[in-house]
């Protein structure tokens, strides 16, 4: 029979990616943890964790299974805190994103709402590829990016393969993102000609610098000045010192980027669908559906 315990041991491994950093935190030796992991294996009949030489990963009954394990663990405390008065475990969450200032202010909203006297929280801005790997193996339970006409082909494809699934939060006509003292931040509208001679700024997305993984719509164009940085703080200097501009949704949160950066629309038929990504048999914990209900008042 699974016990309580054993499901404890899944989410610490599950929330560690690490067989032996989750033995020290639950101050067990290594041996021990993996052979209850097994022994639970065995039990069920399923293999929650596939072993590399590079790791542990979630397999994809693993990765649903822990859905299911979080659910019990969460009842099993509130039903101690409210009977026994025991304090809760530590609360864990992490959430891989596209550099997108709504993600940011749901986490600060998940936070101030949810957020217990302990816990141990996430927000990764990371590159798209890492992000679909991120949720796959469970390291965030949500992502967030965005598709459209381009590149939904190959992104839905890594989603299909990995057991993700995309649910949409908004449909956006591109912007630039600009300075509010470059030339162009008094126009109702720009085309692709007037941008010609100011620097392109764009997200690196490492080895895998495909088009289909730009978080850029248009990601194809050719530029003759441009620059790729890794975070979202150093995109808006550069596009305050340099003039430049990047392409994006049009959503920009003036309590995190201030008033100096404005989205002026692109005049281009493209449209961009941002959503958020889950494993499509895992339920979500509190923390992950709390998170959702976020996203969705930041976009507002």
């Amino acid at each position: 029979m699974t016990t309580l315990q054993q499901l404890k041991y899944v989410i610490e491994v599950a929330n560690r990616g690490s067989m032996n950093e989750a033995a020290k935190r639950l101050f067990i030796s290594q041996p021990s943890l993996s052979k209850a992991i097994k022994e639970l294996e065995e039990e069920i009949g399923i293999t929650i964790f596939e072993r590399t030489n590079k790791g542990i990963t979630l397999s994809m009954e693993g990765a649903e299974f822990m859905g299911y394990a979080r659910q019990v663990t969460e009842q099993a405390e509130l039903l101690e805190s409210r009977y026994r008065n025991a304090k809760p475990s530590p609360q864990h969450f992490s959430v891989s994103t596209q550099h997108y200032a709504f993600a940011v202010n749901a986490f600060v909203k998940l936070v101030k709402e949810h957020g217990l006297d302990e816990y141990e929280l996430a927000l990764r801005e990371t590159k798209t590829y890492e992000i679909i790997e991120d949720v796959k193996t469970l390291r965030s339970e949500i992502g967030i990016l965005y598709l459209n006409e381009f590149n939904a082909k190959v992104i839905n494809r890594l989603l299909d393969s990995a057991n993700l699934q995309f649910h949409s939060l908004f449909v956006a006509k591109p912007h630039i993102f600009i300075s509010i003292h470059n030339p162009l931040a008094k126009q109702s509208i720009v085309t692709i000609e007037e941008l010609e001679e100011y620097p392109y700024l764009s997200f690196d997305q490492g080895e895998y610098n495909s088009f289909h993984f730009s978080e850029e719509i248009l990601s194809t164009l050719s530029h003759k000045k441009s620059i790729r940085v890794n975070d979202r703080a150093t995109l808006f200097n550069l596009l305050i010192g340099l003039n430049g501009y990047t392409i994006s949704t049009g959503v920009l949160s003036a309590d995190l980027n201030g008033n100096d950066i404005i989205p002026v629309p692109l005049d281009c038929k493209e449209t961009i669908n941002v959503g958020w990504i889950a494993h499509k048999n895992a339920m979500m914990s509190k923390l992950a559906a709390a998170y959702v209900d976020a996203l969705h008042e930041a976009i507002l």
